[in-house]
């Protein structure tokens, strides 16, 4: 009966510690309520890992747009197939006929 005694005892010195208690408070202020809580850096950091990976995207397209640009300066060839494919211009012998799947 004795050590459930000095258990209890020591159990209640440990919780009612000051100690603790402040550095629980501080915890719980840290994570939930400060201008900077955990919380809100956490978000912050998922917004900042889905804005890299748009910026990656957008470079991404504006290197294939230059290349693609770069093309089609580069020969009056490759201009025509562009125009034939995308806007269907024909010369004034042709006729076009588009076919839908």
């Amino acid at each position: 009966m004795n050590d459930s005694g000095k258990t209890g005892s020591l159990l209640k010195k440990i919780f009612f510690n000051k100690y603790l208690i402040v550095f629980v408070l501080f915890a719980v202020f840290v994570t939930f309520f400060d201008n900077h809580s955990l919380i809100h850096r956490w978000g912050t950091h998922q917004k900042i890992v889905e804005m890299e990976k748009e910026l990656k995207f957008y470079q991404d397209d504006i290197k294939a747009s230059k290349q693609k640009k770069n093309e089609l300066q580069s020969s009056r060839e490759n201009l025509e197939k562009f125009a034939r494919e995308h806007y269907f211009m024909k010369k004034e012998s042709e006729d076009i006929y588009i076919i839908k799947e």
